[in-house]
């Protein structure tokens, strides 16, 4: 391990329990031990990846949060003995890692519970609300501190919660922590006085408007979470240690309005100077430690950054934070190593918070630790497995079932959370396949295939590996995208994969195999029926290199268009969106976090923006739209074209083939590297 970061090895205290070292897995929902939305057990798929993170070097390790009433069935987390015995008899394999293990239990989601267009079903008609009720009861789970909007959608607003059912709350925390001490857990953790989750919602003037006990001073305002922790302490005694997740500054100017990295606003949630009091506040009620970030989820960017936000984003708040406490502080979001060992040495944090790496790679600690760091499978920040939960105009959120029932899975790791599926298993006749594409997915599809034990050969017509996401992690600010790249290149090195570069395949019929992989890519779309479509720059080719003007449209506002306006305007350029739709980035699969975060920059940074805009002509100096109102006509030195792609497959020949990735559908990273995957397991 690199000397300077050495000190991340060094252990402390939160109470009296001892943790190894600073490494902190911060808790990310779908790493359960209880399970996620699905009836209260013992959840062996979260086990396996909180041990396997435990393995490998991590000293505090926090699973995925655990409602105290679950939103699915409507269980309270107390009432399933079972799963707590289950629970203590995995907690000495836990131990013997030399980990700590503090779960996290959650008030609930109140208005920022993710709402989605059949719950909206559910709840708009009334017989659907009273039959859905023993399932899923949204007036229960979607209740705030106030009658308030909700994040997602205006057909299920939030009630106020009476006291009745606070006090309800409060017991079911006291009795679940006494079930996780019993097991052999090491502490808790409660969530949240962050994020815009319920209880910090009782915290935050823009929301609680209450005026009994829980309303109104700090004081009350920070009750409900003051009155949880020593109701823990009653119930498990003063030594057992409780955390607090926590937000120091709400970062929010209103509902659904958040604050971008510095941007003067009117801050409408927590401030500095009340965050200075309320942490005091609440060591003084009986926390042991505070684990920081910011937002909520108006500013969703905050705690869960995209690779747009500015890295260690939040660690100046927590190193402010720290001198108005005496209890331990943990800083989490985009946080570097390198960054949060000069905090530590300096006192100025305690732990160092990290979530999404552990996703791409559990084994990244104990790499760090034996100096192969070019051998981490980096976190590119793209939420596209994790947590896509994505929202746009008119829409709630657009996300798959599927997804909703499996978060914390990973783009570029595709066995994370899914070993019950993507597991490498042995080949029992080894072959030799040929792959004609050396990008994501014909790497992902080679280093499959060489692991199990088959002898891939990649065919790529350029000369070099990568395809279309050398173009996709040219902009400035995708260093992790490049770190990904690099990360592939060096697994055909160390895998001794055959590769033939400038070697172009023009048929099937070429490629004498016991079995070929077709992964072409796509290739752009055109507008045929638009005149003068041929001056415009195609994406790919900006990205790759080519000079534009200094005012440049760009035709398509996904995000693709979106992220190459944004470099535009980061390199001085002047952009200019045109999109058909109504709304920027309105496709499923992108993460609220990172939308949100590019319409508020593109809005504070007065982007011209032009929605349900069509292209009509691109002419020298100009183009032509149609809008609602009629045609326009809008100045510009360039035009570059992002209006998607088509797969692009090889055909050619009469041997069957496996297509994957973009050349079968097109989709995005995730899409390509679980298809290249599948497809490598099917030989």
């Amino acid at each position: 391990m690199r000397k300077e970061l050495e000190v991340l090895l060094t252990p402390w205290k939160i109470g009296n329990c001892e943790i190894k070292n600073r490494f902190v897995l911060t808790s990310m929902g779908g790493t359960d031990l209880f399970g996620w939305m699905e009836k209260n057990h013992f959840d062996e798929a979260g086990a396996d990846f909180i041990l396997e993170v435990a393995k490998n070097n991590c000293g505090l390790v926090l699973p995925g949060c655990q409602p105290v009433y679950n939103p699915m069935f409507g269980q309270w987390l107390y009432k399933n003995r079972k799963m707590y015995r289950d629970l203590a008899e995995w907690m000495p394999k836990f131990h013997k890692t030399g980990a700590k293990l503090f779960i996290q239990l959650t008030a609930g989601f109140g208005r920022s519970f993710t709402v989605s267009p059949m719950m909206e079903t559910l709840y708009t008609n009334p017989v659907l609300r009273i039959l859905s009720k023993p399932v899923m009861d949204l007036d229960k789970i979607t209740a705030s501190a106030s009658a308030s909007p909700n994040r997602w959608s205006d057909k299920i607003p939030s009630r106020a919660l009476t006291v009745e059912e606070i006090h309800e709350y409060i017991d079911a925390f006291a009795r679940s922590a006494k079930l996780c001490q019993e097991a052999g857990v090491d502490g808790v953790e409660i969530h949240a006085v962050h994020e815009g989750y319920l209880l910090d919602q009782f915290t935050l003037p823009y929301v609680n408007k209450r005026d009994d006990e829980y309303g109104g001073s700090l004081e009350n305002r920070y009750r409900f979470a003051a009155e949880i922790v020593k109701a823990i302490k009653k119930e498990c005694g003063q030594d057992f240690p409780v955390s607090l997740r926590y937000s120091v500054v709400s970062k929010t100017k209103g509902f659904r309005e958040g604050a971008l990295p510095g941007e003067d606003y009117k801050e409408v949630g927590r401030d500095m100077e009340e965050s200075e009091k309320a942490a005091k506040f609440l060591q003084d009620a009986g926390y042991d430690m505070l684990n920081c970030d910011n937002g909520t989820y108006d500013a969703w960017y905050w705690a869960h950054p995209p690779i747009y936000m500015p890295e260690n984003c939040n660690l100046e708040d927590v190193e402010h934070i720290r001198k108005f406490v005496d209890i331990p502080v943990v800083c989490a979001g985009r946080l570097s190593p390198e960054a949060a060992a000069d905090s530590i040495r300096e006192g100025r944090i305690d732990g160092a918070g990290f979530a999404r790496n552990f996703l791409a790679d559990q084994e990244w600690i104990t790499k760090l630790i034996d100096d192969r760091e070019d051998d981490i499978r980096p976190c590119i920040l793209c939420h596209n497995g994790c947590f896509n939960m994505c929202h746009y105009k008119g829409v709630p959120n657009d996300q798959s079932l599927s997804d909703s029932l499996g978060l914390a899975r990973c783009a570029v790791n595709a066995e994370t959370m899914q070993k019950d599926k993507h597991y490498i298993r042995k080949a029992s006749s080894p072959k030799k396949v040929g792959i004609i594409g050396g990008g994501i997915a014909g790497m992902e599809a080679a280093r499959v295939l060489k692991l199990r034990g088959h002898n891939p050969i990649i065919f790529e017509k350029s000369d070099k590996l990568g395809g279309t996401f050398i173009a996709a992690s040219a902009e400035s600010y995708k260093e992790k995208l490049r770190m990904l790249l690099a990360w592939y290149r060096r697994e055909m090195d160390k895998l001794g994969i055959d590769i033939h570069l400038g070697t172009e395949i023009r048929s099937l019929e070429e490629m004498k195999y016991d079995a070929v992989i077709v992964a072409t890519g796509a290739k752009p779309r055109v507008f045929d029926n638009v005149p003068g479509f041929d001056k415009t720059i195609e994406a790919c080719e900006f990205l790759n290199g080519k000079e534009v003007g200094n005012t440049v449209a760009v035709i398509g506002g996904g995000l693709t268009g979106c992220e190459i306006a944004y470099e535009l305007a980061l390199t001085g350029k002047h952009p200019i969106i045109v999109e058909m739709k109504d709304d920027l980035i309105a496709q499923t699969g992108v993460c609220l976090a990172n939308s949100s975060y590019l319409r508020e920059w593109f809005a504070l940074n007065k982007t011209p923006v032009y929605l349900e805009t069509m292209l009509q002509e691109v002419r020298d100096g100009e183009i032509v739209c149609r809008t609602k109102d009629g045609e326009i006509t809008i100045k510009c030195d360039s035009v570059i074209s992002s209006v998607g792609y088509i797969p692009a497959p090889l055909t050619k020949g009469e041997t069957s083939a496996y297509y994957i990735g973009d050349c079968k559908k097109v989709g995005n990273l995730r899409t390509v590297i679980w298809d290249a995957y599948e497809t490598a397991m099917k030989i």
